[in-house]
């Protein structure tokens, strides 16, 4: 284990988005002092040399890298070139800047997506790359593979205390609400609240129900993500973060119906799809480590609508 200093010079990647949000306050709460971050249009990431000038200004001893070109199906489908490039440049420049800068250690957080359409359920870190990938996302699951590969080769060939993590759906403070790309959990709390504001008879939600999937809180994920740079050295092991429970969407939609308060009923448009049948990660690696995450379901989601009606 390594201690990190408060006064060390801490690097958010993506510091606007969801995760890298949550990484902010998190480390703000721990006491950092010298937390660093810049906007696209500050640094464009995929440039190598303005990742190596930030670099050389600001000489950061820790760097997470939560900076990704993200978006849902449609955007994946629409946008294959981009979602391929952007992402190898972010993250190929970011880590190998990180290694000619002298960076103590380096997080890269991917995605769940990264493991094979029909992996057997849960997830565990050893199904990378043992079966063809989800097509409607192959373009982001390949760049973020190539990512954790590039902190192995890095860890491998010169000894850089780079590793990498893969969490699950998050959700949270921050998160998207726009119901043509935002995903299923902060989708459902729109329509629920909108209906219950124009005292609609009905919510439809799409797919049979049936489909099961993980939640984890966005700052339960960001506590993940700083006890690994303190506790975890293994170079040649990913990591996943997650809960290791799962919903099935018919009762996350009731869940969500309870907490927004809406009183109308539910329909299932079995028309439109559901989706993989199952999405659950195997967290054992991370809990063996001394973490799990502390937010409840119902809490986190109880606590991320009176975000959406603050922020909204």
């Amino acid at each position: 284990m390594i201690s990190l200093s408060r006064d060390a010079v801490v690097y958010v990647a993506g510091h606007r988005g969801l995760v890298g949000s949550a990484l902010v306050r998190r480390l703000e709460a721990e006491g950092f002092s010298h937390i660093v971050s810049a906007t696209s249009a500050e640094v464009d990431l995929r440039k190598p040399d303005a990742v190596k000038a930030f670099y050389q200004q600001h000489k950061p001893a820790y760097v997470i890298v939560a900076a990704a070109k993200v978006g849902g199906i449609h955007a994946n489908d629409t946008y294959p070139a981009e979602f391929l490039y952007d992402n190898l440049m972010i993250e190929a420049n970011l880590i190998h800047g990180a290694y000619e800068s002298g960076v103590e250690k380096l997080l890269f957080l991917g995605s769940t997506c990264i493991y094979p359409k029909l992996a057997p359920q849960p997830l565990k870190e050893e199904y990378l790359l043992t079966g063809p990938l989800e097509p409607t996302n192959e373009w982001y699951a390949i760049a973020k593979i190539a990512g954790v590969k590039l902190c192995q080769a890095y860890a491998k060939q010169y000894g850089a205390r780079f590793i990498s993590a893969m969490p699950t759906n998050l959700y949270g403070p921050g998160d998207n609400f726009d119901l043509n790309n935002s995903h299923v959990l902060p989708a459902l709390m729109r329509k629920f609240h909108e209906a219950k504001k124009n005292k609609a008879p009905t919510v439809t939600v799409w797919g049979s129900g049936k489909p099961r999937r993980e939640f984890l809180h966005v700052d339960d994920c960001a506590a993940a993500c700083m006890h690994l740079l303190e506790h975890y050295e293994n170079t040649d092991e990913w990591v996943n973060i997650g809960v290791g429970q799962d919903i099935s969407i018919a009762d996350l939609a009731a869940l969500v119906k309870e907490i927004v308060g809406y009183e109308g009923g539910i329909i299932y448009d079995s028309s439109k799809p559901d989706g993989a049948p199952r999405k659950l990660v195997d967290a054992s690696r991370i809990h063996n480590t001394g973490w799990s995450a502390q937010i409840g379901l119902k809490e986190g989601i109880t606590e991320t609508y009176q975000w959406y009606l603050e922020n909204q």
